[in-house]
């Protein structure tokens, strides 16, 4: 598989591994117990920086205006249907933030609507990182090393630019950390 593919993939496993530990808190909620509103933050911060500004960033702004003309079957529709789905997790992701926004200021129905906002999400981003993972598959063959250098070197400098340096590090460090707390 092709390098930015490859990139692609591993940063799927974090998001998924963020999903997974944002489905414990859910479950949490729901027995009545407390959820930490920093962690919450650092949860909504993950995805919005992480999983959307970067990763969502890369294939938006390069990797599906690359695969876009390639002969990939059902390719264009594909990419269609994965745009709109990231602009529905950043409704999602909206909906959380504004749900722990509401936490923090002790509204009554605010743990509600966290879980309901992160059910959401997980819901969506699940059935769309396997809908990209076959697309990526399918897209394989088709990207030239060249173009898969190119795209290396764009996700890099897309990653200092929108997230700065050392950010990666520190989310997969959080991605450690909650995942102790969060999936004993």
């Amino acid at each position: 598989m092709k390098k930015c593919l490859i990139e692609l993939g591993q940063e799927h496993g974090g998001i998924q591994l963020m999903l997974r530990i944002l489905e414990a808190i859910a479950k949490q909620i729901e027995a009545g117990q407390p959820a930490p509103e920093a962690d919450l933050d650092a949860i909504a911060e993950f995805l919005s920086v992480f999983a959307d500004r970067c990763h969502h960033g890369k294939e938006e702004d390069f990797l599906f205006p690359a695969l876009q003309n390639l002969d990939i079957p059902a390719g264009k529709e594909t990419i269609k249907v994965l745009l709109s789905e990231h602009q529905k997790g950043r409704g999602l992701i909206g909906a959380m933030k504004g749900a722990i926004a509401g936490l923090e200021k002790g509204e009554e129905n605010a743990k509600k609507r966290i879980v309901e906002a992160g059910r959401g999400y997980i819901d969506l981003l699940t059935r769309h990182i396997e809908k990209e993972n076959q697309f990526f598959r399918a897209a394989d063959s088709q990207l030239s090393e060249a173009e898969d250098g190119r795209l290396v070197e764009a996700f890099e400098k897309l990653e200092r630019e929108r997230i700065g340096p050392g950010r990666h590090e520190e989310f997969h460090a959080l991605l450690d950390w909650l995942s102790r707390t969060y999936l004993k």
